[in-house]
């Protein structure tokens, strides 16, 4: 495997995880009542473990990473001069001690007990997810318009990531709706992620016609370039996304009160969590090429 594609798989694996912490996390702190959020806890804590190990292991493998893919392969990748070159000469340096810290204090949240974990691990995840932005196209400008660039691809991972991180409770919150003793608060967890999704989806579109000017400066439709055709791609599986969702909210759930099935539900959740890994797949491969 070449340094490229070793990064490549690395990132994904960085945002696969970080994404499922903070909405996972931001989903069971702030969304689900206390009985229901407690289920879904303990149902998903393998999870939580599994991808706490992943940021540890994925942070600690970007640096050498990037290092043999700047440098001149894996002969770079553990070079004293090369590992200091780029942690303190690049943005990519800076991104990863951010990184760094932000999964020092996602290990330190591992130690807090009760309710009060979630918080500190969404807060951490947060702050994983909004380090990515101080390296890679949100870098390019100078000045107000590279604060501005920052600030906008942070709320776009947000609120994306709190959208597509919080399917994977979801999904453990649906069959709670057909227990009678948490049936009352899994349909306000459903309500109110219907809710807040809404909002994140909005987010995610505006953010995202503005990450789209910044970067290319128009609709990305030169598709001779890898950058735009792969954007393109992402574009249309957001969209596809979006149908889902509103598939979800306005069609499925209502019929839930007429045909207590779940099936359905749970298949275009399913496919909204499939759909949203090919989106990180794709930001994992083009966040790496030259947009124009």
């Amino acid at each position: 495997m070449t340094p490229d594609a070793a990064l490549v798989l690395c990132r994904f694996l960085f945002y696969g995880s970080a994404i499922f912490l903070w909405g996972a996390s931001a989903y069971i702190c702030w969304i689900a009542p206390a009985d229901v959020a407690a289920q879904v806890s303990r149902r998903l804590r393998h999870c939580f473990a599994l991808s706490t190990l992943l940021i540890i292991g994925t942070t600690t493998s970007l640096l050498p990473l990037r290092a043999a893919a700047i440098g001149e392969g894996w002969a770079d990748a553990f070079a004293p001069q090369t590992l200091s070159s780029v942690l303190t000469g690049t943005n990519v340096g800076q991104a990863w001690i951010a990184q760094a810290c932000a999964a020092g204090l996602l290990i330190v949240s591992c130690l807090v007990t009760g309710r009060f974990r979630h918080g500190a691990r969404a807060t951490s995840a947060g702050l994983l997810l909004m380090s990515l932005t101080l390296s890679g196209h949100a870098a390019m400008h100078s000045g107000w318009l590279r604060m501005m660039h920052r600030l906008n691809d942070g709320v776009h991972l947000l609120s994306g990531g709190a959208w597509l991180g919080a399917l994977v409770p979801i999904v453990v919150t649906l069959p709670l709706l057909r227990d009678s003793r948490y049936q009352k608060d899994a349909r306000t967890a459903l309500m109110r992620f219907s809710t807040a999704g809404h909002v994140a989806v909005a987010l995610v579109i505006t953010t995202g016609i503005i990450n789209t000017a910044l970067i290319v400066g128009s609709v990305p439709l030169d598709w001779q370039l890898e950058y735009q055709l792969l954007l393109s791609i992402k574009i249309l599986i957001v969209f596809a996304l979006i149908a889902l969702a509103i598939g979800n909210r306005y069609l499925l759930v209502p019929r839930l009160a007429r045909n207590p099935s779940l099936e359905p539900l749970k298949w275009a959740t399913g496919a909204e969590i499939v759909l949203g890994f090919a989106v990180l797949g794709l930001v994992a491969v083009f966040g790496m090429l030259q947009p124009t």
